[in-house]
This record gives C-alpha cells, sequence and structure tokens, in this order.
C-alpha cells in the first residue's frame, strides 16, 4: 500500500493540522510516513498545502507529485491541484467553497459541504476533520480510533476541550464519505 496526498486549502484552513494528523495517525499504526508542510506566504489567507506519503515500506522523498489523493478546501486549490491527480486517484472537495466541481472523469470525486457541516455543529474550524473522516470512509488507510488517537498528541493541551467535537466531525465525515 502506498498513498501520496495532498491537502490544499486557505491558510487558516487547518491544511498543516489535516496532514500532522494523518501522519501520527499512520505512523501509530507501525506504517512509514513522510509530511511535508508548505509554509511561506500562505499562512493566513493565502492557498496553503501539506503533502503526506503513507506506505507499507521505505519512502525515498518526501514530494508529491502526482497524488493518489487531493483534498481541496477552497477554488483556488481545485485549479492548482485537479491536474494534477493520478487517473484513478480520489479527489475531496469542500463542496461548500468550491461550487462548480471538478472537470475530471479519469478520477473519483466526493464533494462534500464540510464547511457547511462544520458550522451546523458548532464551530466552522473542524471542517478539516470533516474532511479527514471522509478521506478514512472512502480510502481505507487507516482506523478512525487511530486518527482520533493521534489528535491527543498534536493539538495543545490548552485545545483539548476541542477534542469532542473534532471527534464528531470526524465520525460525520466518516459516514458522509460512506454514503
Amino acid at each position: 500500500m502506498r498513498e501520496e496526498i495532498i491537502f490544499a486549502g486557505f491558510g487558516g484552513q487547518g491544511i498543516m493540522l489535516m496532514g500532522k494528523a494523518l501522519s501520527y495517525a499512520a505512523m501509530n499504526e507501525g506504517k512509514f510516513v513522510t509530511w511535508l508542510p508548505s509554509y511561506g506566504a500562505e499562512v493566513r489567507g493565502g492557498t496553503a498545502h501539506s503533502m503526506v506519503i503513507i506506505s507499507d515500506s521505505s519512502i525515498a522523498s518526501p514530494i508529491v507529485r502526482e497524488p493518489s489523493i487531493c483534498i481541496v478546501m477552497n477554488r483556488p486549490s481545485l485549479q492548482k491541484f485537479e491536474d494534477r491527480v493520478k487517473p484513478g486517484g480520489i479527489l475531496i472537495i469542500n463542496k461548500s467553497l468550491v461550487e462548480n466541481g471538478a472537470k475530471r472523469t479519469d478520477i473519483d470525486i466526493l464533494e462534500i459541504p464540510s464547511t457547511d457541516m462544520a458550522v451546523a455543529l458548532g464551530n466552522i474550524r473542524i471542517g478539516n476533520m470533516i474532511m479527514l473522516g471522509a478521506l478514512i470512509a472512502k480510502r481505507n488507510i487507516l482506523s478512525v480510533q487511530s486518527l482520533i488517537n493521534s489528535l491527543k498528541g498534536i493539538i495543545p493541551k490548552t485545545h483539548h476541550d476541542m477534542m469532542a467535537i473534532n471527534e464528531e466531525a470526524i465520525t460525520k465525515g466518516y459516514e458522509y464519505g460512506s454514503g
């Protein structure tokens, strides 16, 4: 098994946290992992992305050129990364912020209104966790419980009051992706 993943969106949408959470969960399950965040001018408001590779064998480079999975949280990210997804790969789109979806027919596309779902759950900041839940439903990379457990190690203790709503968001995303 080898999945090459790109997470992309505006700075502030939790793009780095998505990559880090998935990486830690996979690492805790004994998989080989790389995580390459992209910081810079993107940090607040611009397009940011992170790359994750999860494999059953050694990984030579953390660079993802053609992702097998791509999660985009906004239109600029869709425009930047849609064409890079491998044929047969999956593109998960935040339908709340991307009105006209992907045009490709050689990939699996899941449109999920993650921002709207996050608002309905009571916190706009959990849209990223909804997307991670949907990803795990679509591609059985690791268990939902591993993802939830990984959050305890990467979310600062001062924000552990968010653990319950993050878990709920992951579960809702998983349900949506399974449907």
